[in-house]
């Protein structure tokens, strides 16, 4: 059968690292072709010249047989290539249906355009109203838009990347269901992912990068997602331990806890109580969108909560800031990594800089000790093993997962007594996420109180001493994480309390 889609020895180098090396693959149509790799290992930038946002130093692409070179993404959809971006572009005060016509060359009248969406959407079950504000969606309705806006320019190849790392199962499962649909009809889709179980269960075939380089392929379904993990990373991984250590006295208290969100689409805290001691792992799970960002900022001092309401050693600081709070020993890494934890256009030493200045004594007397900034970014780029050419980059320079490595060693590395993290592995390979897991697991060790939110189930079951659901703002009675069942976390995650999950 003749490729829908080849690659030969594509190139593309920038300054002080090359992306990728002569990369070669082959796609068939209507087939499932994972992309593997770890952070930086080159994926973002070959699919970024599939779409044609980046164009190849040398090599050459072949659609159908023909010539591919598209100069910019229009030129790409118009050959038949869809993307679904890892972070949405969504407008949250526009609908679904304005949103997708945002996207598309000469869109129909928003009538018609109604009418292809519910078609679309009724075909492939991704149920969806083109009248519903994007603001109101959770995050795998809005993936729906995205795709849908896809579909409706008869895509021959789909590229997605990381599209499952906010969804429930559920909503995996709609995902999964619909992408087989697609594949049965001759849609070649070309799925990057860090969650290899998933590539197990829906890919044909799998390319392996590793720094750059095309360094072996394989058959997903017949090789264990530890195989792949360590062709990705060309060593044998470890299994994140802990040793057993007594508790400490109460770090953390929250007491009856409420906060209105500060964005008007998110989600009011609603009564939270929760006491954390030293050494101890409380991990919170829960759908996207019940209330995480905002349980986060409420910690970090990023809004402040009514007297009475946050203890930290026994002091009250519900009215003190960030900045307070982190000299105090509270530290916090948020979920959306730039922008949020990381100034894009900063350098990393500046990003180190911004949290790191009084815990780590870099500023002198008023004044910003840049030497002592630029060592300590270094640290954290040696000790976190963050892929950059130097801590003069940019954040923004950075592929999602080795930021992700950065920010969440900067925050361990200024030993904080109570640590708030949310999503700590979302978008990071399996070597790294293990050694995120285990740096968490030290710092507990070590005597801190650490709050891990994620949508990781497994994660949290991973390395948590407690678990506790946010459904709706509210958090569930915890219980200890030794036999809790997914049943039971199911019906937490859902908002049962109480007796409805004692018989679980």
């Amino acid at each position: 059968m003749t490729p829908l889609l080849s690659l030969n020895g594509l190139t593309k180098a920038y300054p002080g690292v090359v992306a990728n090396d002569a990369v070669s693959l082959r796609i068939a149509p209507g087939e499932v072709h994972a992309l593997l790799g770890e952070n930086g290992a080159g994926k973002s930038t070959l699919v970024k010249m599939i779409y044609g946002l980046v164009k190849p130093d040398q090599g050459n692409m072949e659609m159908h047989g023909a010539r591919y070179s598209p100069s910019e993404p229009r030129a790409a959809r118009a050959a038949g290539v869809g993307m679904v971006f890892q972070h949405f572009s969504l407008f949250d005060a526009l609908s679904v249906a304005e949103n997708i016509a945002l996207g598309m060359e000469n869109a129909p009248k928003l009538r018609a355009l109604s009418e292809q969406i519910e078609k679309v959407s009724d075909t492939y079950g991704l149920p969806l109203a083109p009248d519903r504000i994007v603001g109101d969606l959770s995050a795998g309705e809005r993936q729906r838009v995205e795709i849908i806006r896809c579909l409706l320019q008869d895509p021959k190849l789909l590229v997605m990347d990381e599209p499952t790392s906010v969804l429930t199962p559920q909503e995996v499962e709609i995902l999964f269901d619909t992408l087989r649909k697609l594949s049965a009809e001759g849609t070649a889709i070309l799925y990057i992912s860090h969650k290899l179980e998933e590539i197990r269960t829906l890919c044909d075939a799998a390319t392996i990068l590793r720094l750059g380089k095309v360094v072996g392929a394989c058959s997903p379904r017949e090789t264990t997602a530890r195989d792949m993990a360590e062709m990705m990373v060309g060593k044998v991984l470890g299994t994140p331990t802990r040793s057993g250590v007594a508790l400490g006295e109460t770090v953390l208290e929250l007491k009856d806890l409420s906060l209105p969100s500060p964005s008007a689409f998110g989600m009011p805290l609603r009564n939270i109580n929760l006491s954390m001691r030293k050494g101890e792992i409380f991990g919170i799970g829960g759908v996207a969108g019940n209330g995480q960002d905002e349980l986060l900022v409420a910690l970090s001092g990023e809004m402040l909560a009514l007297p009475g309401t946050v203890y930290l050693k026994g002091i009250d600081v519900g009215a003190s800031g960030p900045n307070a709070r982190r000299i105090a020993g509270l530290l916090s890494a948020p979920e959306e990594r730039l922008g949020h934890a990381a100034a894009p256009d900063m350098s990393l030493t500046e990003n180190a800089m911004l949290t790191g200045a009084a815990r780590e004594g870099l500023d002198k007397g008023g004044f910003l000790d840049w030497p002592a900034a630029r060592g300590f970014a270094d640290k954290i780029i040696k000790a976190f093993d963050v892929r950059t050419p130097g801590a003069g980059n940019a954040a923004r320079s950075l592929s999602g997962g080795n930021l992700q490595k950065f920010v969440i060693g900067r925050e361990v590395l200024q030993r904080p007594e109570v640590l708030v993290v949310n999503q700590p592995t979302w978008g990071v390979d399996a070597s790294a996420a293990a050694a995120i897991r285990q740096s968490l697991l030290d710092l507990a060790e070590g005597g801190a109180a650490v709050i891990v939110i994620s949508q990781g189930l497994d994660e949290l079951m991973e390395i948590s001493d407690r678990f506790a659901a946010l459904n709706e703002g509210r958090l569930s009675e915890p219980c200890s994480t030794k036999g809790l069942s997914v049943e039971k976390i199911g019906l937490m995650m859902g908002g049962a309390h109480g007796m409805e999950i004692a018989h679980v």
